[in-house]
């Protein structure tokens, strides 16, 4: 074969590389998981709420103060749900043995139409007890966060810049009507290809609200009281007033903000989805 050709092949394999775009490089398992390879990501931030505007909005501390430092993370493989668990695989949860229902199910199913839907009102004992059934476990926040930012780690999983029709949140300063069937927002995909990282419902982790190594925030909430939840919801953000609403937007639905609830909390807008690790 001459240079040329090579070149030639070499250029037409590229070009075929950027058609297919980043979902080329996704890798699934054969049970709905996308695979997060091996590697370091920066996790966090190192913005800073000069204004401490978050106490304004009767917030108990600062934005992005929770989230401090910036730091490397390295994780090994993993996989994790491609989608958030939906009230359909729930029920069969349900079925195999003795579990309370969801307050928003009825003579022992979920409301017509709802069988694609994040199952909700879910504490994390529910889900961390469902993922074991399921042979999987609750991903750590540290692996929920690289998951939602990739290798380039993204403010948000689709890039860096705010764009509220990229997954089912708010789009102003009214609540969205409920959650969505999952996988209803394909450019809102993370880069290893998980759908409504941000948006839909709330996500249980299985870490306590603890500060990152090298945080002194003196926040109250810190310990093995609260568990972290990610991901930000369908109405996470719709109750803020018009004036403040598209920044407080931008910040909330940020792949590094953390927010927390008790475990045995049941909420209408937390879900989850499973981790598995790689043997």
């Amino acid at each position: 074969m001459s240079k040329r050709s090579v070149l030639a092949l070499g250029a037409l394999a590229l070009l075929v590389l950027l058609q297919v775009g980043p979902s080329a490089c996704i890798k699934k398992s054969d049970d709905d998981m996308v695979w997060v390879p091996a590697g370091e990501f920066l996790m966090g931030t190192d913005e800073v709420d000069a204004a401490n505007e978050a106490l304004d909005y009767g917030l108990p501390h600062p934005w992005y103060e929770d989230e401090h430092p910036l730091h490397r993370v390295n994780l090994p493989a993993f996989y994790i749900d491609e989608y958030e668990v939906t009230n359909e695989k729930y029920k069969r949860f349900l079925g195999a043995g003795k579990h309370a229902w969801p307050d928003d199910w009825k003579n022992g199913t979920y409301p017509e139409g709802r069988a694609k839907f994040p199952v909700a009102y879910v504490s994390w004992f529910d889900a961390d007890e469902y993922c074991r059934w399921a042979g999987k476990r609750l991903p750590t926040e540290e692996e929920w966060e690289k998951t939602a930012r990739g290798p380039d780690s993204f403010k948000y999983p689709w890039g860096n810049l705010y764009n509220p029709d990229l997954g089912n949140i708010s789009k102003g300063p009214v609540m969205a009507a409920s959650a969505v069937a999952v996988g209803q927002y394909a450019g809102g995909r993370s880069p290893y290809g998980a759908y409504d990282m941000i948006g839909n419902v709330w996500e249980w982790t299985a870490s306590w609200y603890r500060p990152y190594p090298g945080n002194e925030a003196q926040n109250e909430n810190f310990g093995q009281v609260f568990r972290v939840t990610r991901g930000l919801s369908f109405m996470g953000i719709g109750h803020y007033p018009p004036e403040v609403y598209k920044k407080v937007a931008s910040i909330i639905a940020r792949a590094s903000f953390r927010s927390y609830d008790y475990p045995t909390s049941r909420l209408t807008d937390v879900g989850f989805r499973c981790a598995r690790s790689v043997k």
